[in-house]
């Protein structure tokens, strides 16, 4: 019979032991999640601050700027060269859509 209490102390002492760790376990996380709010509160400071200086930068744009002929001839080269890039882009496009139509409708030419 002593056996069996013997048992029963040491099932509740391993009890005991499981509930200590998972304790420690969820005080660990509750740690990590705490670093990680600062982070992301830190993140979104930064963010906030990044969207006011847009905003700053917007308002302080020069009205006159629309009226210079130099200022909207550099911008439309601007303009013109990215559109270019996006030609080529378009062109490479198609020409690689074109190119797996062909080799799916012949499946033998690659082989």
């Amino acid at each position: 019979m002593g056996e069996t209490e013997d048992l029963e102390k040491h099932d509740d002492s391993a009890k005991v032991e499981k509930e200590k760790h998972e304790k420690k376990e969820k005080d660990k996380h509750k740690d990590e999640k705490g670093e990680e709010g600062e982070e992301e509160k830190s993140k979104d400071k930064k963010k906030k601050d990044k969207d006011a200086a847009k905003e700053k930068k917007k308002k302080t744009k020069n009205p006159e700027d629309k009226k210079d002929p130099t200022k909207l001839k550099a911008k439309l080269e601007n303009i013109e060269s990215k559109m270019q890039a996006l030609q080529i882009k378009k062109e490479e496009i198609l020409r690689l859509i074109s190119e797996a139509e062909n080799n799916a409708a012949n499946p033998s030419a690659e082989a």
